[in-house]
Formats: structure tokens, sequence, C-alpha cells
């Protein structure tokens, strides 16, 4: 959870400030978080919230996401439901369903 406050504060500030004059309105965080997510985890497999709390999101294989799986997931997070909602695993809903984890590294 740390981590996903760490890149919603990271969204906000890229929505407020970087994407005002695309006019996104209210949805501009969203769409900025959303796009970090796909982008970072799909080719690096961490976000920055992710690395600062050295965190990397694989496959249960120890593979790299990529970016369909990456999609996945985030646009699962971006539904806040999943992230919140976790199994005895701990494992978030969204990472259930787009078949990744969180690791420490």
């Amino acid at each position: 959870m740390a981590a996903l406050a760490i890149d919603w504060a990271l969204a906000l500030l890229i929505g407020s400030g970087l994407m005002r004059p695309l006019d996104w309105g209210s949805f501009a965080p969203l769409v900025a978080l959303l796009a970090m997510n796909v982008l970072l985890v799909g080719t690096a497999g961490f976000t920055f919230g992710h690395r600062l709390l050295r965190l990397r999101v694989e496959q249960p294989d120890g593979a790299p996401p990529g970016p369909l799986r990456a999609l996945a997931r985030a646009v699962l997070l971006c539904l806040v439901i999943p992230p919140v909602v976790w199994d005895s695993d701990n494992r978030g809903l969204h990472d259930k369903a787009a078949g990744t984890l969180i690791v420490r590294f």
C-alpha cells in the first residue's frame, strides 16, 4: 500500500502539472498512474514506489511481467478494489488476475 501511495502522489504531480494542457480533467492523475504502471512494470518490473521500497513485480516463475500482464494489472489497479482486497498469500486480486506477484529484492 505504501508503494501505491508513493505512485499516486507522483501521478497527482504529473496529472496536475504536465497533463493539465491536455484537458484530461480529474482523470489526469488516474491516466498518469495507468501509464506509469504499464510502462514501468512492463519494462523494468517496478514503479517508482516499488523501487523505493525494494519491491519488484514478476510472474510466478521469476520472469518479468511483460506489457500485456502489466496492462491488465494496471487497469485493475486503477479500479481501486483489486489492490485493497487480497487473499491468504497476500496477493491482491489485481496480481492474481494478471498472473503476477510482488517480491522483495
